[in-house]
């Protein structure tokens, strides 16, 4: 089964690294990867689109995603902004960084057919790192709302990809934040 991941962000937040703790998740997990991101002006803060594709069999597809299975806005501010839905699959799966009810959020996405799930990563990440990068955060939201790889493979990319305590301290906002995302109703 072929699952596409389409990650909005901005430049800075890690939007690449993200994409490819998951895509690296998903090796150790016995599955085929490709993981890549999108730029428009290569400054900080643009907006800025990554891209992870996950398969049981060979990937033969070389091109965009334009009909994501999962979408993560990891920036709250591109929501309503920025038409993150488009192409998304019929009952895709949406997952949010975001304060806002679901009502509005819902509203917002103008994606009524979508699984949506939420969680507050800004906080989870001010609240563990002390600094606003919730990259992180928003993969265990991600591996809640659609378990396509493992929390040990999550847990162990990253404690390679980040050394010592930061590693430490990225895996425990992984971990709140897939105890925390909520499905909206």
């Amino acid at each position: 089964m072929l699952v596409e991941v389409r990650w909005h962000g901005r430049g800075g937040q890690g939007i690449v690294t993200v994409s490819r703790l998951l895509a690296y998740a998903a090796l150790l997990d016995g599955k085929y990867v490709q993981a890549f991101p999108e730029f428009g002006p290569e400054r900080r803060g643009a907006p800025v689109t990554g891209y992870t594709r996950i398969s049981d069999e060979p990937i033969t597809i070389h091109s965009h995603i334009y009909n994501p299975h999962v979408v993560v806005i990891v920036d709250p501010t591109l929501i309503g902004t920025v038409n993150m839905t488009l192409g998304l699959v019929k009952d895709g799966t949406i997952v949010a960084n975001t304060e806002k009810d679901s009502t509005t959020l819902k509203q917002n996405l103008r994606a009524e057919k979508a699984k949506i799930f939420t969680v507050n990563a800004t906080r989870i990440a001010l609240d563990v790192l002390g600094r606003p990068i919730y990259n992180t955060a928003m993969l265990g939201a991600l591996v809640k709302a659609s378990p396509i790889v493992t929390l040990d493979s999550i847990d162990k990319v990253v404690k390679e990809r980040f050394p010592g305590a930061v590693g430490e301290k990225n895996v425990a906002v992984i971990k709140r934040a897939y105890e925390e995302a909520e499905k909206v109703e």
